[in-house]
């Protein structure tokens, strides 16, 4: 982890709720986060790639952060663009959850909050789990990242990050009704760009092959040991 990622993640957040164009971004170096500060960049790691960009997500950023992170960085350019769909997901579940917890909580329906409905909790407690499963699938493949080969954990990352969009963003429109698609409501940005994510950089069945063909050739014995090699790396 990067001793720097508190300030990091600091300045991120500010500059991603303020910032209109790509150029405040640049002059703060974020188009050196990943180069070493012996070279005069910021020396940050792959998890500070994916704290940033899950930033982006949650604040609903527009502009390419993510080309300006990595487009300098060598490397699989599909692998660094699903990693960064996954990272900007992660941030925008998280931000649409929050949203159906307060709106339900908010809103009222025969006398009580729709919180107060079993169905509606339990409902939004399948979307903080595919959350979750987002924000560890990004953070795992960070660190595999780091180790110089994640070929394994991107698939795997990608693969269900896209289950969670599908998932999440019915249940999110499910929780607020019509509202979450009226002009004024800020739910509807947030799901169309995941949806759009989704299918950038790898869509469900191009990872599902990618990944499936990565276990048969495995096998059943080879797929334990090398899930056990990959995650111990990342645990020594």
């Amino acid at each position: 982890m990067s001793e720097n990622r508190s300030l990091l993640c600091d300045t991120a957040t500010t500059l991603l709720r303020d910032a209109t164009d790509i150029h405040a971004l640049e002059e703060a170096g974020f188009a050196t986060l990943l180069v070493g500060e012996a070279d005069g960049g910021f020396g940050g790691d792959w998890g500070d790639v994916f704290a940033v960009l899950r930033i982006a997500g949650y604040e609903g950023f527009d502009l390419d952060i993510a080309g300006l992170i990595l487009d300098p960085v060598p490397g699989d350019s599909l692998e660094q663009g699903a990693f960064a769909k996954v990272s900007l997901a992660a941030g925008a579940l998280d931000r649409i959850l929050e949203m159906s917890i307060d709106y339900v909580n908010t809103r009222e329906q025969f006398g009580r909050p729709l919180a107060k409905f079993q169905a509606v909790q339990q409902s939004l407690a399948i979307l903080a789990v595919e959350a979750a499963a987002v924000n560890s699938a990004g953070a795992g493949a960070a660190l595999a990242f780091d180790h110089g080969d994640a070929a394994f954990e991107i698939a795997a990352a990608k693969m269900r990050t896209n289950q969670a969009i599908g998932i999440g963003t019915a249940i999110a429109h499910q929780a607020h009704g019509a509202i979450g698609f009226t002009q004024e409501y800020p739910l509807h940005p947030f799901t169309r760009r995941l949806n759009q994510w989704r299918m950038e950089f790898g869509n469900d069945r191009y990872w599902s092959e990618k990944l499936g063909a990565a276990v048969v050739d495995l096998g059943a014995d080879g797929l334990w040991d090398e899930i056990t090699r990959r995650s111990d790396r990342n645990t020594g």
